[in-house]
């Protein structure tokens, strides 16, 4: 299943020019907020609420705004006995919590709306967004089919209904669906970066490169989508087009964590260390605690030789983030491998190995030849061969030779060897498991 990049279902769907009810008819009303009424001891609240009943937004004998049963409300504020809202047209004003729901409460809400209109396909639309809330997306489909069936067939709907084909899996139908918003609005770009993301799930990177440069050539200075075709770029085998726009965002946003991060892993499959480190290293000065990034900035220092350099990076993250089972591994192998031995710990070595084979369950390759590597180079033969059994036991058939080798190795109290030294000896081309995974591609946010 994969999460849809922009999610239109809740404010695009809420509001579609509800037809209002008398005031008369409306027995609540919402008190203004003004400076009489404390906002500093409330806190933030993560979602919208539903309206449970018709109320109105008064100062005095005005009325400034109309909220209807089920209307959905943003929220700016959790009080202990309301909601501070915003309405749609703007206005702010606070809400008894008896008069609303969260959202994946409001099911009943919108069931007693469809039961009293049941030809209105927008309270369809309504209930269904209740449904996305709950987790329950064949309900939330089942519910669009029949706001669509009854011709409510306005764009966003069936971006929406796209939203949840995609949620279940089915993506031929999310595409479809998505086709059919851009040709009823083709200035929306919500379609073009939902269908672009089915294409990223279903390994279509070219059409999902469409998309998102279509969606750039609506929004050009739209960072984000910049963002995302860098990464679809990247994972189209493409660095260099995903450089070019992972240095676009840089130039406008020189403080932009997540094109730095990108763009130093798109340098480090290419093997351009020094530039991986320089990016890194930005990302370090904008955040001191960025775990991913000093890992990261680690590992390519290691491939650079500067030894100590990468474990100092290693020893931070792990300080920062215990169980960073990668850190672990990279520190194993540079403290049981380093070329320069003054840097080697064996003891250290062994210590996050394990640390790392136990975070990763012992189901880890990279972890599991770590710890063997380790204990090989403390003189603990006897462990390290039961280890490397499992790791030759759970290697990929490209990597079992090298893993057994590594094998043979222990067995004959030899300590691990590299894949260049490898072949230097059997002047065979050899896959290694060493460093396979060894870069964060998390994005740590200053």
């Amino acid at each position: 299943m994969i999460r849809p990049t922009v999610g239109c279902v809740p404010p695009c769907i809420a509001r579609q020019a509800i037809a209002h009810l008398p005031l008369w008819q409306i027995g609540f009303v919402i008190a203004i907020l003004c400076g009489m009424i404390a906002v500093t001891d409330g806190q933030e609240f993560g979602g919208p609420v539903v309206a449970r009943v018709e109320m109105k937004l008064a100062s005095g004998d005005d009325v400034l705004d109309v909220i209807e049963k089920g209307d959905l409300l943003t929220v700016t504020e959790e009080r202990a006995d309301a909601y501070v809202i915003m309405t749609h047209n703007g206005q702010r004003g606070a809400v008894a919590k008896t008069n609303a729901v969260k959202l994946p409460e409001s099911v009943s809400i919108y069931t007693d709306l469809i039961e009293k209109s049941p030809k209105e396909g927008r309270f369809y639309t309504l209930r269904a967004s209740a449904w996305w809330a709950l987790e329950k997306p064949e309900k939330a489909l089942e519910d669009f089919d029949r706001a669509i069936e009854l011709g409510y067939k306005e764009a966003h709907a069936y971006t929406s209904r796209g939203l949840f084909h995609a949620e279940v899996g089915n993506y031929d139908k999310a595409i479809a669906d998505y086709a059919t918003a851009i040709e009823k609005d083709a200035d929306d770009i919500a379609p073009l970066i939902n269908r672009a993301a089915v294409h990223v799930a279903k390994r279509n990177h070219q059409a999902a490169i469409a998309d998102y440069t279509s969606a750039l050539s609506l929004k050009p200075d739209n960072l984000a989508l910049l963002q995302q075709r860098g990464v679809a770029y990247k994972a189209a085998g493409k660095p260099d087009d995903a450089i070019a726009d992972f240095a676009a965002i840089i130039k406008a946003d020189d403080k932009n964590v997540a094109a730095l991060m990108a763009r130093g892993f798109v340098y480090y499959q290419q093997a351009n260390h020094a530039q991986a480190v320089e990016d890194f290293s930005r990302v370090i000065e904008l955040n001191p605690n960025a775990s991913g990034a000093l890992n990261n900035r680690g590992y390519n220092r290691f491939m650079l030789g500067e030894f100590k350099g990468a474990a100092e990076d290693y020893d931070a993250a792990i300080k920062l983030v215990p169980e960073y089972g990668l850190a672990h591994q990279n520190r194993a192998w540079l403290l049981a491998t380093a070329a320069d031995k003054s840097v080697r710990n064996s003891a250290e070595a062994v210590k996050s190995g394990e640390a790392a084979c136990k975070l990763s369950n012992y189901q880890s390759l990279g972890d599991l030849s770590a710890f063997a590597a380790a204990l090989a180079a403390n003189g603990d033969f006897e462990a390290a061969i039961g280890w490397q059994e499992k790791a030759v036991e759970i290697a990929p058939e490209n990597l079992k030779d090298f893993s057994r080798k590594m094998l043979e190795r222990y067995q004959a109290k030899l300590p691990y060897a590299s894949p260049e030294e490898l072949e230097k000896q059997d002047d065979q081309p050899v896959n290694a498991t060493t460093q396979t995974v060894s870069l964060s591609t998390k994005n740590d946010k200053p």
